[in-house]
């Protein structure tokens, strides 16, 4: 059986900005899976790290792909935190020169933290004075107020691949983070160049989610049409159908592939597969209002044999139940059932709320019962 860090290699990562996400994801994939395999992999080995990358989505990545993924998604993420951050600065009156306050307040925690260990966003806050500072991102609205400025100087020393998430005071299905030097945990790495990086990555993500849209590429990596082209162009991707549709798959892979065996999955909210691919249709069929909220993310979804047809939630007494939205057969529902119990005891009375629930996860329960 591969490790936590291996079979996050294989999926390029795993989306974390639901903390409870990654290690459901893992779970679903890894039988005998526990909590402590996946703190271990991150807070003690750091053959893990979370890291701010794709479409400013937190990930679960290797160490060794950090280049690639910094130079090919993170800078673009880091580049587009920082132009704001220093205008919101400057805006607000906290300084006359946005970039400038960004800069010192950015070495100041970088300093903090090399010198005194993992620290909390307000122990950060309230050590360094160069952090001061609040911004009203929607003056004179009921949404509105001030907020400081002290996680965004956070978020873009994430998203530059400075800093990086420790251990967390809210337990594994929160989001408390303790944050570090990134090259206090992890060696530092050569830069690599900007279009060898994206090739390299669009590279690995078509070799585990191809046949994929232009589409989808571009999705996925949070970067234009004209971005998304020039990388299939640069690995020579082989064009195929999808389901009508040009797709694209790695050189070579464009043989049909072997037969699966049916199979049936509970996945998290977020869950890499779920959020795989922008044109989701081929999975997801009519469920799509159903699983995926209004901004397109996925709440906890169940799968039978490739595609959607259901959520799962947990009820009052924290046991996991099954939302179908169609028949799936005896066959399947006695499947299903079973991963079901078998989440429940793994689970052992821990509450999920995902960080986006869908309609079909927090609705009336649906089940049509047909052919069971």
């Amino acid at each position: 059986m591969p490790s936590v860090a291996a079979m996050t290699g294989e999926l390029i990562g795993l989306h974390a900005t639901d903390p409870a996400t990654p290690y459901l994801t893992l779970w679903a994939r890894m039988p005998g899976f526990t909590v402590p395999d996946l703190h271990t992999a991150l807070y003690d080995r750091h053959t893990l790290l979370k890291h701010l990358a794709m479409r400013r989505t937190l990930w679960v990545v290797r160490p060794e792909h950090l280049p690639a993924i910094q130079a090919a998604a993170s800078d673009r993420v880091a580049a587009t935190e920082t132009r704001r951050l220093a205008r919101d600065a400057e805006g607000s009156g906290v300084a006359t020169d946005g970039h400038a306050w960004l800069e010192t307040a950015c070495q100041a925690v970088l300093h903090h933290l090399r010198r005194t260990g993992p620290c909390s966003a307000r122990e950060l806050r309230e050590a360094l004075p160069e952090l001061t500072g609040t911004h009203d991102p929607a003056p004179g609205k009921r949404w509105g107020g001030d907020v400081h400025l002290a996680p965004r100087v956070l978020t873009v020393l994430s998203a530059r691949g400075h800093i990086a998430r420790g251990p967390n005071d809210g337990g594994w299905t929160a989001s408390r983070p303790r944050w570090v030097a990134t090259h206090d945990w992890v060696a530092p790495a050569p830069e690599v160049d900007a279009r060898d990086a994206r090739a390299q990555l669009v590279h690995a993500w078509l070799s585990v989610f191809g046949p994929a849209t232009v589409t989808d590429v571009k999705w996925w990596f949070g970067n234009t049409l004209g971005w998304a082209r020039q990388a299939l162009t640069d690995i020579d991707a082989a064009p195929v159908d999808v389901h009508g549709t040009p797709g694209f798959v790695v050189p070579g892979d464009d043989a049909p592939g072997p037969d699966v065996e049916p199979w049936c999955a509970l996945l998290p909210g977020l869950d890499v597969t779920a959020m795989g691919w922008f044109d989701r249709d081929w999975y997801v069929g009519p469920h799509r209002g159903q699983v995926f909220d209004r901004n397109g993310n996925a709440g906890p979804t169940v799968w039978v044999d490739g595609r959607i047809v259901g959520a799962w939630r947990q009820n009052a007494e924290a046991r996991v139940e099954l939302v179908l939205l169609e028949d799936v057969g005896r066959a399947a529902h006695r499947e299903l059932s079973a991963r079901a119990e078998e989440l429940t005891a793994w689970l052992d009375g821990v509450r999920i709320s995902p960080r986006f629930p869908s309609p079909a996860s927090t609705g009336p329960r649906c089940i049509r019962q047909s052919g069971w």
